[in-house]
């Protein structure tokens, strides 16, 4: 692929999702940074510019399995997240939950870090639960109502909160503070490294972990890349018609 400077990180994966692994693996937040150009970013972590733009232009032609949401209805994208992403929070955290609980019963006194990835993830998974009812219940429905003005001819709805980029920019403050969290789990894991002495539950934990970080800088992506630039422009498209 032939990368142009001038794109936010944002973009670059929005464009190729599979840049999100080089990003990555060079340290480059790609969802709650992704804002930034590329300069900046390799400012930022020390990394060799025209290195790394020659490993993504090293991608071979063709695009990813990952699905391609960039040109779906925002409403689709919205209905997407809420049925993937929040779903899959739901359906993990109570299991990861009960096996941190389980490792620092058995394993905290030998491995402390353990109490403070406990910690951690126990606040992460109580700020998302409260992430996901603000998304769902209120920014959610309005954008799936800008989509329904744009398609009816309907005058733009009501907006309570002044723009939809009010809610939009608590929402990626909230994400940055999420993704704040998974930096330092990934420290105290060491990169997700169970101990020589782990058990089978110590390293599924790990593994566990790693993905819900994976699903979480995805779900992150989605809306901070695309569904939030996308409403922010559907509503300016909608007051100036």
């Amino acid at each position: 692929m032939s990368i142009t400077t001038n794109k936010t990180i944002g973009e670059i994966v929005a464009d190729d999702f599979r840049t999100a692994a080089i990003f990555k693996k060079h340290g480059i937040d790609f969802c709650c940074k992704g804002g930034r150009t590329i300069d900046e970013a390799c400012e930022n972590k020390g990394v060799a510019k025209d290195n790394l733009i020659h490993e993504l232009e090293a991608l071979p032609k063709g695009n990813t399995n990952e699905v391609d949401v960039r040109h779906w209805p925002l409403d689709l994208l919205t209905n997407y997240i809420v049925r993937i992403h929040h779903q899959y929070v739901t359906d993990k955290t109570p299991t990861l939950l009960q096996f941190l609980d389980k490792l620092c019963r058995v394993h905290g006194e030998r491995h402390p870090e353990l109490l403070e990835i406990n910690r951690i993830f126990n606040e992460s998974a109580l700020d998302l639960q409260s992430h996901f009812k603000k998304e769902e219940n209120i920014l959610f429905p309005f954008i799936e109502k800008l989509v329904k003005a744009q398609q009816t001819g309907q005058p733009l709805p009501e907006i309570p909160f002044g723009s939809v980029e009010n809610p939009i920019a608590m929402m990626m403050d909230e994400h940055s503070a999420e993704g704040d969290r998974f930096e330092e789990i990934v420290k105290l894991t060491n990169g997700y490294t169970p101990p020589a002495d782990a058990c089978n539950t110590y390293r599924v934990t790990y593994q566990m972990l790693q993905e819900f970080e994976t699903d979480l800088n995805r779900h992150i992506h989605l809306e901070n890349n695309i569904l939030f630039p996308k409403a922010i422009a559907l509503e300016k498209q909608l007051r100036n018609r």
